[in-house]
């Protein structure tokens, strides 16, 4: 496996204007003769496949659900981080460049994070003039609050949905495409296996999640945009569809999978509250900008929070940090949420949660201003607990949220197999070893509104790929293969149920390698993943068949990927001997608790080569270069 990371000379500034214009490009008259398929239609998927389509290629959406609209990008409810300084606070593209670097514990490359910052200034234009409606001050001009991992303002926010508006406005640029004849649109159907023609993806193998039918799709270019795999922890933050299906079997034909440990666990979840529970919700991390976190003083004080005075209060955050306070990054927060429930000051009949306190906020600005920035976020929180935030603070834990790691891709976005190009979440590029609030939907839109348009067509004029279809013997394989292997879970009837095995790996993951690991965890979770998955093979039971809807096989599916990757998650992270960012070995640490990082050995992108089914995979390592940003310990105090 060659690792070419391909990132353009010069200086930081310069790289990604000057690498622009070197690119190869594609004639207008030439795009409609290229057929690129689009995996997933949330911010990343949406806005690349409208953006080609209005370029002029021939694009295919697909999406396993039925409507673009239902992405799981519409659960990010804080905001968009750009730096174009409205606020007057020194904000620039060179210290979002900055904080990204740091807030990602030194674990993400320079070129990319630069041009992420660099394009942020153009995502908010674009997205303005499609009228998604940001929040504005009283003079009319877009608003901005402050986030966790930076000590100025550049959040642009639509109250507590701006997921869902930037969606809307990416939906109706697809959807304009799709009226055109540019974007053919293919909901509910779910990508199975990826085909790779002499060395190159030319294609994908899906299965219709209404009709049963497995079919084969043709194309120059593939281009995945499909989340995370937060859901391999079973309770996460992410919507239950969520799942590692497309990137985990294109990591299985060739493409590298790059620090697949780095899971971020966010501070600001619902806690979770008993057995049956499905997923976790998201409180969005803007309310710490006007909430305050705290646990009593004393161990096993079960007062209502109401009557524990002042002086009886721990607020821990602005304690420890007194100079970012309750905005230090997401990875310091969770890990100090945790410290405090270890310490018995945990609060809530079950314990496991801090509070997260507005009374403060609410008598210096009026309930009205707190209801006008988060009470869509209070009204859901009402619903579900059945507390009032306005009365009584918030309960909060952490929960996994979003995964930095995925499949590795060069400069140009595209994987280890060419013509594979990964963009948003599903790749591992720009955020290291933990992401810095409000730069999901941020790198999102960079990579599907600004740089793959551009890079992928400098890959056909160079690759030229000929011309193939469906009945090419690589189709037929990788379908034989998906129908086999549907075959085989529902022919297994076993005595324990899909969500039986999901939530005990999920439980193993959380244990062993959540928000702490140490190495005796990790070897102990490798001998559990590996007996658990021999059991689901054994004693799953499917029901029903593969001719119609099924959502017990398809969650079955997805679980069989989730068991192959969390013992990939627990292996990179047993190798990975320091601290990052979300990646916490409890042996690797600083005398005040803090992740401590080993940069003589591990400032690497650790990318594992899938080597069969009975072989460990193979480690491969692009180093990372700090020649902007220097290395240091992050500090926040």
């Amino acid at each position: 496996m060659e690792l070419n990371a391909r990132i353009p000379a010069g200086p930081i500034q310069q790289k990604w204007d000057n690498h622009r214009f070197n690119l190869k490009l594609v004639n207008p008259a030439n795009k409609r003769r290229h057929d690129i398929i689009v995996v997933g239609s949330g911010l990343a998927g949406a806005s690349a496949a409208a953006t080609m389509g209005e370029l002029g290629y021939k694009v295919h959406c697909f999406c396993f659900q039925d409507s673009p609209r239902r992405a799981h990008s519409i659960a990010a409810q804080g905001g968009i981080n750009a730096a174009k300084d409205y606020t007057n606070e020194g904000d620039s593209i060179w210290r979002l460049f900055y904080d990204t670097v740091k807030g990602g514990d030194y674990r993400a490359r320079e070129a990319n994070v630069y041009r992420l910052a660099q394009i942020s200034v153009n995502i908010i234009d674009q997205c303005v003039a499609q009228g998604v409606p940001f929040a504005r001050d009283y003079a009319g001009y877009l608003d901005n609050r402050s986030f966790g991992g930076a000590q100025v303002s550049r959040t642009f926010y639509a109250r507590g949905q701006t997921g869902q508006q930037l969606l809307l406005g990416a939906y109706q640029a697809l959807q304009r495409q799709v009226k055109l004849g540019n974007v053919k649109m293919y909901t509910r159907h779910e990508m199975l296996d990826l085909v790779v023609v002499d060395g190159a993806a030319r294609g994908i193998v899906t299965r219709d999640l209404v009709t049963g039918a497995i079919t084969s799709h043709v194309a120059d270019a593939v281009v995945l945009a499909t989340g995370g795999y937060s859901n391999v922890f079973y309770l996460s933050t992410n919507a239950r569809g969520c799942n590692a299906t497309a990137i985990w079997r294109a990591y299985k034909k060739g493409a590298g999978f790059a620090n697949p440990c780095f899971t971020q666990i966010h501070p600001t979840a619902i806690p979770p509250h008993g057995e049956g529970q499905s997923k976790l919700t998201l409180m969005s991390e803007s309310l710490r900008n006007d909430g305050r976190v705290w646990v009593p003083k004393t161990p096993g004080d079960k007062r209502p929070p109401n009557e524990i005075p002042e002086s009886e209060r721990d607020y821990y955050l602005e304690r420890l940090y007194p100079s970012f306070g309750n905005l230090v990054p997401r990875d310091v927060a969770s890990r100090r949420a945790k410290e405090m429930v270890d310490q018995g000051k945990g609060v809530g009949p079950s314990g496991i949660g801090v509070y997260l306190d507005f009374r403060d906020a609410i008598q210096r600005l009026g309930r009205t201003v707190i209801e006008e920035r988060y009470g869509n976020l209070f009204d859901m929180y009402m619903n579900i607990t059945g507390e009032n935030p306005y009365e009584v603070p918030m309960r909060i834990y952490p929960a996994p949220h979003y995964t930095m790691g995925g499949l590795w891709v060069d400069y140009n976005l595209m994987s280890t197999i060419p013509g594979l190009h990964v963009i948003g979440e599903a790749n591992f590029s720009d955020h290291g070893a933990n992401r810095l609030g409000a730069s999901a939907l941020m790198q999102g839109l960079a990579d599907g509104y600004f740089i793959i348009p551009l890079t992928i067509g400098d890959y056909l004029a160079t690759a030229r790929p000929a011309k193939l279809d469906a009945s090419h013997p690589a189709f037929r394989e990788a379908e034989a293969a998906v129908r086999e292997q549907t075959r085989r879970l529902l022919s297994i009837n076993g005595s324990r149920t899909v969500t039986e095995f999901h939530r005990e790996l999920g439980s193993i993951m959380w244990n062993y390698c959540g928000m702490a690991r140490t190495a005796q965890g990790l070897e102990k979770a490798l001998d559990l993943v590996r007996d658990l998955r021999q059991q689901f093979w054994e004693d799953v039971k499917v029901p029903g068949d593969s001719g119609n809807i099924n959502m017990e096989l398809e969650h079955a599916s997805r679980v069989a990927d989730f068991l192959e990757l969390g013992e990939l998650m627990c292996r990179d992270a047993l190798h990975r001997n320091e601290s990052a960012g979300g990646h916490f070995r409890e042996e690797y640490q600083t005398p005040e608790g803090e992740a401590k990082r080993n940069d003589e050995e591990f400032a690497y992108v650790a990318v594992w080569e899938y080597a069969g089914p009975d072989a460990p995979p193979v480690l491969h390592k692009e180093p990372l270069e700090f020649e902007y940003v220097h290395l240091a310990q992050r500090s926040y105090k």
